[in-house]
């Protein structure tokens, strides 16, 4: 029995890659994703913090780019290229975890709200639209100022506030899934609602949760840059504190236009490679979407 699981598994796998790799924008944002957290994993092998300190810098205030410093320098003669590189870390860090904690706070209330159907799944759904009227930015940049500049923080702020458009969806879902005929034969059988919502809804759910969680995380980087950018910071280097800096520091009437487009673009890209697996993850595990292509 188990082996016949594991080639089940096994060939859903094949199945899924054989689709996923149809979509040429998909693979293609997989490939800059997977070289994108590769360098923010092996970042310290090669550079340390120091690479942010304005007492180790070693460059000349708004150098251009050179041999020395491919992408140039900032205002203390740190060099773009680094601090991009080390940056990365935190950016993609709080992308990731604030992402995943919105979708597990949305896919909770979600299936409880769409599983319980009386005064329970009302008053969930009440709490989610009144935190989906809410402005979002706004809201989180309040919740990031008062309760202080850290990456906890931030990560929390970023997950409070965008995890209502999930539970929308997860709800939805919960409500086809348990629609089924093979639902009501298992109450009938006598099985509760950790049964249910786990071994049914769950599962069903999964294969929206992957293409939503690859979307809310470039949502996320995009809100930490721009808090970031805002002031409410996690107190490190990310890509929105460079481009802070060099709003603060004036970098656009010095002509350093380098130290804008470096982090813009590095936000721009992985953002981009984020939507376009979202995307392609969204066309291969929605059935609907499957046979309309």
């Amino acid at each position: 029995m188990t082996s016949v699981a594991a080639a089940r598994r096994r060939l859903a796998v094949s199945r899924f890659w054989a689709d996923f790799r149809t979509h040429r924008a998909g693979v293609a944002g997989m490939a800059v994703l997977l070289i994108a957290v590769v360098l923010a994993l092996i970042a310290p092998l090669f550079i340390d913090e120091s690479v942010t300190s304005v007492v180790d810098a070693t460059g000349d205030k708004f150098a251009a780019p050179s041999l020395d410093f491919p992408f140039g320098t900032d205002e203390s003669g740190r060099s773009i290229l680094l601090m991009v590189w080390w940056g990365s870390r935190t950016s993609l860090l709080i992308g990731f975890l604030a992402a995943l904690l919105s979708i597990v706070i949305g896919t909770v209330i979600g299936i409880a709200a769409g599983h319980f159907r009386g005064w329970v799944g009302g008053v969930l759904m009440r709490v989610t639209d009144w935190f989906l009227v809410l402005p979002s930015l706004v809201t989180a940049l309040v919740l990031a100022a008062i309760l202080g500049g850290t990456t906890f923080t931030v990560i929390m702020a970023i997950a409070v506030t965008s995890w209502p458009s999930t539970a929308r969806l997860i709800r939805a879902q919960t409500l086809a899934v348990e629609a089924r005929p093979y639902i009501e034969r298992s109450k009938a059988l006598g099985a509760g609602h950790w049964h249910i919502t786990t071994r049914h809804v769950l599962p069903n759910v999964a294969p929206l949760l992957l293409a939503s969680t690859t979307l809310e995380v470039a949502s996320a980087i995009v809100t930490e840059s721009t808090l970031a950018f805002l002031g409410a910071s996690a107190n490190k280097t990310s890509w929105g504190t460079m481009l802070r800096s060099s709003y603060d520091f004036g970098a656009a009437t010095q002509g350093a236009w380098w130290y804008i487009l470096v982090p813009g673009l590095a936000i721009l890209v992985v953002v981009m490679a984020f939507t376009l697996v979202g995307r392609a993850l969204e066309a291969v595990l929605n059935p609907r979407l499957r046979r309309a292509a």
